[in-house]
């Protein structure tokens, strides 16, 4: 259609076009996250599409693009939770008998008096802590935090046939995004009224974080996992390796890290009568494990997507109270478009200078953004 529209109407297709795109994220609330949790799969391997695109038809790049996704994820966490579930099923009663068959050591007798005498001195407090108290509290806390952990995996296992649709649609969204990728890159450049330069700089952005968070931060968290719940079998506590693997591991993509749990939990051994054994998760964690992420960290996330660590920590919890798990993901890509905002706009109204992603060529540059910046402004970011 060929049609010159007076400036009123464009006012008016402006806001109709804004009313229809927020009428349409209403509509569409409901499965915000799958096309999200979609869109970032698309992302990740839009690499491999590439590969198999320059030897197969589109449609065969696509599905053994699809397939190859499946594989990485439903295999690895398909055979992670049925570990975890046969191994709940029996930890219960292996930490009952443990817990029962550790003899206290003398520094444990001092540390229960030396608690004992800090509780006596609490006004009308009258509590007494003995090693059969104790026992008791860690065959409990293991036995109900087994109970709930079981529970969850059963539920969301039997909550599997329910998501037949959801799945169906991811699939579809998944190949959608996949083989239309250009097209949505430029319809996003087009709707953005910042214009391309800006849309390509928070795209980079948003890539980079997503980057960051799936290939970074969740191969970092486990190996550290994996690496915790390593040190609690080595140091003599062989129940429950794979249900402390995922605790530790999901503690490190919050970031909380594992370490609220292994180093409490290597003190309590120790305390027990594994002080050897109780002594290497401590350190170990210390030595190690802290250091897994100072290793790791700068080779798989992009110097672009490094959050400070208060606003990363933030955007984790945020997005989980409000997207639930996959909030660890979308927060952070919501904290990065926050701060890539406020940044464009100290570059417009103040001239300040913006770091492209590490894959640009060139190390800075400055927005030059219509009426925003002077001309002089604008030519000297043009070279």
């Amino acid at each position: 259609m060929n049609r010159e529209f007076t400036p009123t109407q464009r006012q008016a297709l402006a806001v109709f076009t804004v009313i229809s795109l927020l009428f349409g994220a209403y509509f569409l609330r409901s499965y915000f996250v799958l096309i999200v949790v979609a869109a970032v799969g698309a992302y990740l391997f839009t690499p491999l599409f590439r590969l198999l695109g320059r030897r197969l038809p589109t449609g065969l790049a696509a599905t053994g693009t699809l397939l190859a996704a499946l594989a990485v994820v439903i295999i690895p966490v398909g055979l992670s939770v049925s570990l975890a579930v046969m191994q709940i099923s029996r930890t219960a009663g292996e930490v009952a008998d443990w817990v029962q068959a550790t003899d206290p050591t003398a520094l444990g007798d001092k540390v229960l008096e030396f608690i004992n005498g800090l509780l006596a001195r609490v006004p009308f407090m009258h509590v007494e802590l003995t090693l059969d108290s104790l026992r008791q509290a860690i065959v409990n806390v293991a036995q109900k935090g087994g109970e709930l952990l079981l529970h969850v995996l059963e539920g969301a296992a039997g909550g599997v046939v329910g998501a037949v649709t959801s799945a169906i649609i991811f699939l579809y969204v998944f190949l959608a995004l996949l083989t239309h990728r250009e097209e949505l890159h430029e319809l996003i450049r087009q709707l953005n009224p910042l214009g391309g330069e800006v849309t390509d700089l928070y795209l980079a952005k948003m890539g980079s974080m997503v980057r960051g968070t799936v290939g970074g931060q969740f191969v970092i968290a486990v190996c550290q996992g994996v690496a915790g719940a390593g040190s609690i079998y080595i140091g003599g506590f062989h129940q429950a390796f794979f249900i402390f693997a995922i605790l530790l591991t999901a503690l490190s993509i919050i970031p909380l890290g594992g370490g609220i749990v292994t180093m409490p939990f290597g003190i309590g051994m120790a305390l027990l009568g594994n002080v050897p054994g109780g002594l290497f998760v401590f350190f170990f964690h210390l030595i190690v494990v802290t250091n897994i992420d100072n290793f790791l960290r700068p080779m798989l996330v992009p110097r672009d997507a490094r959050l400070n660590s208060a606003l990363m920590l933030l955007a984790v919890f945020a997005g989980i109270g409000m997207f639930g798990f996959w909030g660890i993901v979308i927060g952070p890509v919501i904290m990065i478009i926050i701060v890539t905002t406020i940044d464009v706009y100290r570059a417009a109204y103040h001239g300040v200078e913006l770091q492209t992603p590490d894959e640009e060529p060139k190390p800075r540059w400055r927005i030059p953004v219509p009426g925003f910046l002077s001309r002089a402004t604008a030519d000297q970011a043009a070279k």
